[in-house]
């Protein structure tokens, strides 16, 4: 089997409403798509959803890396993902939503290919899954109606943005505390809003509200103050943008810098390496979880296959889709109550791209 054309799609996926975190705001998810296409008539999807501040690439970065990495393939064998990732990174060492656009739809036609779901190729089965919902950064007011809101609809934890100042985060956290009522899971994830002094102000002050974990309190490079932090915090760590790929993974265990991972496909390159984070993450008894930037259904299937296939991955922050104002996806994970994640039964992703969105969008092909 070989690879003989490649398409890929520009998509801008609007927001119901704008979504506010300490690095910026988003307001339309700039995405894209990837089919992969072989000469046996099997055919992969994969999608990317960059975030500048984070990844460093953008939609059209991506897309003008994406020229380079389709030619790479064509007339390669799309079943030997081990080869194909490692020729790609080696291209583009530094890019890791657009690799994982790619990734993921080898890892689809691999699955179609072996007539099993994604998380049984991935020597998994099916688990029940829950994930979380966000509210993004407003007034706390605001974000303490949304909360409820999230609560009422039968998810069954809150996810909520902070990393503005202490004082400000602790009055948000505190009335969506007296929102949701004791004992709701509250998570809170700063994006390196804070200095590792202001980190443990915040933390310390916000304990006795019941705060499951706080994902990445400072700067991302700065794995010394996420050490001090998670030493002096009564709240569990979680390292979100300073994990990318399984080196990462080991610096931070070698460091001592958290206690838990957050993995997303858009930052280590796709499923590939993020079985490696897995790996480290399992042999270093370090529990992790699965999140998203601004995917659609398709990409957010692919981790939650993941998730599926890998018991080390307990918690799940898989609400992006939920937050778009179309769904351009057929087939894929569904929501169901209490954030339950329903994974699709058929062979690789399960998802693809509705046909009839795809025909408004903008696209070029390598064969």
């Amino acid at each position: 089997m070989n690879i003989m054309r490649v398409t890929v799609f520009k998509a801008a996926i609007p927001l119901k409403a704008p979504f506010r975190i300490a690095l910026g705001v988003t307001e339309v998810a700039e995405n894209f798509f990837v089919k992969i296409e072989t000469d046996e008539g099997l055919c992969g999807w994969g999608e990317g959803s960059p975030f500048p501040p984070i990844v460093g690439e953008t939609q059209a970065t991506c897309l003008a890396a994406a020229r380079d990495l389709c030619r790479l393939l064509i007339g390669k064998d799309p079943l030997d993902i081990e080869a194909r990732m490692r020729q790609l990174k080696s291209f583009l060492p530094h890019s890791p939503t657009v690799l994982s656009a790619f990734d993921m739809a080898l890892y689809d036609i691999l699955g179609k290919a072996a007539e099993l779901p994604l998380c049984r190729v991935l020597g998994g089965g099916a688990r029940e899954l829950f994930t979380d919902n966000t509210v993004g950064i407003d007034a706390p007011e605001t974000m303490a109606r949304e909360a409820l809101e999230i609560k009422e609809r039968g998810f069954a934890a809150v996810k909520v943005k902070v990393g503005t100042t202490p004082q400000e985060d602790l009055e948000r956290v505190c009335q969506i505390r007296q929102a949701v009522g004791p004992g709701f899971p509250i998570r809170i994830d700063a994006n390196q809003g804070w200095d590792r002094v202001s980190a443990v102000q915040a933390l310390q002050e916000m304990a006795p509200l019941g705060v499951q974990y706080c994902e990445q309190p400072v700067a991302a490079w700065d794995l010394a103050a996420m050490r001090v932090v998670r030493r002096a915090s009564p709240i569990p760590i979680m390292a979100d943008e300073s994990l990318f790929d399984s080196r990462d993974a080991l610096r931070l265990v070698a460091q001592e810098a958290c206690d838990y991972f957050n993995i997303k496909l858009a930052k280590s390159s796709g499923l590939h390496e993020a079985l490696k984070i897995a790996a480290v993450a399992e042999a270093a008894g370090i529990p992790c979880m699965v999140g998203c930037m601004s995917e659609t259904r398709l990409a957010l299937t692919a981790a939650a296959h993941l998730a599926s296939a890998r018991p080390i991955i307990r918690f799940l922050d898989l609400d992006s889709a939920d937050m778009h104002a179309v769904d351009p996806v057929l087939g894929g994970m569904t929501y169901g109550q209490g954030g339950r994640l329903a994974l699709p039964e058929g062979p690789g992703l399960g998802a693809e791209p509705d046909p009839v969105f795809l025909k408004g969008l903008e696209s070029f092909v390598v064969k």
